[in-house]
């Protein structure tokens, strides 16, 4: 009985990371990940927080693949647009300033196709 509710859980386990491997990226994840920087981006802060800067590392696990970086400059390029006191100082900045080598940028104007 133990051995068979060993199985299960291995089976159930290798699953999980078959599933999680195939997670598409969602902007409602980068999103989620990016609110503790929104008064940072606004220039309601002067350095950005520490969640913000863990969101901004959480972006940056969810971008390992082309498609991946590509889905996460789309949700951050749109989120950007919908801040219009968005600094564009702040938000080139976010990255260096949280010690996180991001391969998107975060801009307005990007054009995420060509993110590889």
């Amino acid at each position: 009985m133990k051995s068979g509710v060993i199985a299960v859980i291995a089976i159930l386990a290798v699953f999980q990371l078959a599933v999680q491997h195939g997670h598409a990226v969602t902007c409602g994840e980068v999103d989620v990940s990016l609110v503790p920087c929104i008064n940072y981006l606004i220039g309601h802060d002067s350095s950005p927080s520490p969640a913000c800067c863990a969101g901004v590392k959480a972006v940056k696990g969810m971008a390992s693949t082309t498609a991946d970086k590509r889905a996460c400059c789309g949700c951050v390029k749109a989120a950007a647009n919908r801040y219009t006191d968005l600094k564009d100082e702040a938000a080139q900045s976010l990255p260096t300033k949280c010690a996180v080598q991001l391969d998107i940028p975060i801009s307005r104007t990007v054009d995420c196709t060509k993110i590889n």
